[in-house]
């Protein structure tokens, strides 16, 4: 008996292995007739590298920050922090969208319905153009509010606008390009997006350090930059321009290659035109996704602006506490790393449940998202070792100003801490996104980080003045709490019965 034989048959059944098989298998797709592990890692290890490469994108841009000149290093590297959170509130809003058509096309390609997969595709990136307009439109008017917000000062703000406004010029290219890639890790194909990511953040590394203008110091090494556009006019602008290009070409070679089709996935032309009741089913399963998301940034924004609150109380008049959005900004860099593994999980777990449950077979499901949640645990749990131990050769890696190198190590050991309970969120809660569980991922994500995450960061870092290690140590405490809510919602399996 294989493997989905045993965990289709119900005690007392009566029913035949054989017709157990062909009712519970996956039945078209890359992933049809292939064993539950073999399914994880033909989804993970693609997506594994494809992250990998992405954070070292992150951290070499933040690199490129930090080699700066000296005169500006330090508001450009506080600039870039909040460039980044408003990066990821753009991975959030198109997400949604793309965990919408992930959830209904997973669920034909389990079921064998392949037309449906390929009309739920068309009509997910039309929208995905349309609404990355729209969040293009957004980025522009709303990131000078946003610096005001968390207290950013002048020349940072200068530095995070300049950053932001030029990306929101390529969101449609961006939207694209990720809807594209969800809608292909739900078919099982994985392989396709990550050679489009690795080449485009190539594209990014490249084109970043060119248009900066910025040399880069590695000890007495130095790089000097081939190009002669002036750092300390074009360098956060420049970086920018680095991932316009990455986008731009990804959005190119994803069109390209859903023309050409997949395994039981293709671009039809005609298929372009949105349909109403599958657009609708799309927009409401990613609706709750959207606005999950937006909850947590929201949440993290306000943590900026409790770390602009400490900044201003303790800076003397030479402006001595600047830098703490660097560091900030620094250590979660650090952390993203920890995170490749959970994220490939993930992706697995939900892309994987999502094509069971379409094939009948919810016991595969559960045991395809704990198979995915152990191995992250395992790997995050290492690299929350390595977090521990290694703080202040990391941030040299970025920065060696004074204040990142106090501030940065502590924040690091908190964090590597709390690995475990990162990736039991991180597999869960995209696992339940996956098979279209989001109104209750959003509902236990508001209540944790609203109820929870302010609260206690607020207490311990500003009240309490144990300044950015004690908002840490709020953040981190949330993460442990939320793992539990997550897992509860798991065991008790009404998302096995959400339809999509």
């Amino acid at each position: 008996m294989t493997e989905e034989d045993a965990a289709n048959q119900e005690p007392g059944s009566g029913e035949s292995p054989s017709s157990i098989t062909e009712e519970g298998s996956i039945q078209s797709g890359k992933l049809a007739g292939k064993s539950m592990w073999a399914a994880i890692w033909i989804l993970s290890l693609p997506v594994l590298l494809q992250q990998t490469l992405a954070a070292f994108v992150g951290l070499v841009d933040k690199v490129f920050g930090g080699s700066m000149p000296d005169a500006i290093v330090i508001p450009a590297l506080d600039g870039l922090s909040v460039g980044s959170f408003i990066g990821w509130l753009i991975s959030i809003a198109l997400s949604g969208l793309g965990i919408g058509a992930q959830a209904l096309i997973a669920r034909a390609i389990g079921a064998g319905d392949v037309p449906l997969a390929q009309r739920a595709l068309g009509s997910a990136l039309t929208i995905a153009v349309i609404w990355g307009c729209l969040v293009g439109v957004g980025l522009w008017f709303l990131i000078e509010p946003l610096c005001r917000f968390v207290e950013l000062e002048a020349e940072a703000t200068r530095f995070a606008r300049d950053y932001v406004q030029i990306l929101a010029f390529s969101m449609p290219f961006c939207s694209l390009m990720m809807v594209s890639s969800m809608c292909l890790h739900a078919a099982g194909e994985t392989t396709w997006p990550a050679v489009i990511g690795v080449f485009a953040n190539i594209v990014n590394m490249v084109g970043s350090w060119i248009f900066s203008g910025v040399e880069l110091q590695f000890g007495e090494m130095v790089i000097p930059n081939p190009s002669p556009i002036d750092p300390m006019i074009w360098g956060v602008q420049g970086i920018a321009l680095g991932t316009a290009s990455a986008w731009l070409f990804g959005a190119i070679a994803s069109v390209l290659l859903l023309l050409r089709g997949v395994r039981d996935l293709q671009l039809n032309p005609k298929d372009l035109r949105p349909d109403g009741d599958l657009s609708w089913r799309i927009v409401r399963i990613g609706v709750p996704t959207f606005f999950e998301g937006m909850a947590m940034w929201m949440a993290n924004f306000v943590i900026m602006r409790f770390i602009g609150d400490i900044a201003v109380r303790s800076t003397d008049q030479t402006g001595e506490a600047a830098g703490l959005q660097g560091a900030h900004i620094i250590a979660i860099q650090w952390e993203s790393f920890s995170f490749l593994p959970g994220f490939a999980m993930g992706t697995a777990a939900g892309a994987l449940a999502g094509q069971y449950l379409g094939a009948g077979n919810p016991r595969l499901a559960r045991k395809a998202m704990l198979s995915c949640t152990y191995v992250a645990m395992v790997i995050m749990s290492t690299l929350g070792v390595v977090f521990m131990t290694l703080g202040e050769p990391l941030t040299r890696v970025i920065s060696d100003q004074p204040v990142h190198l106090a501030e940065v190590p502590p924040l690091l050991f908190i964090c590597g801490a709390a690995q475990i309970f990162f990736a039991i969120t991180m597999v869960i809660r995209q696992g339940l996104r996956g098979v279209g569980d989001t109104r209750w991922t959003l509902f236990l994500t508001v209540i944790s980080s609203y109820g929870i995450r302010l609260p206690i960061a607020w207490w311990l870092g500003v009240h309490l003045g144990y300044g950015l290690s004690g908002i840490w140590i709020g953040l981190c405490g949330e993460i442990v709490i939320r793992a539990g809510l997550f897992f509860a919602r798991f065991l008790q399996g009404g998302w096995a019965r959400v339809t999509v």
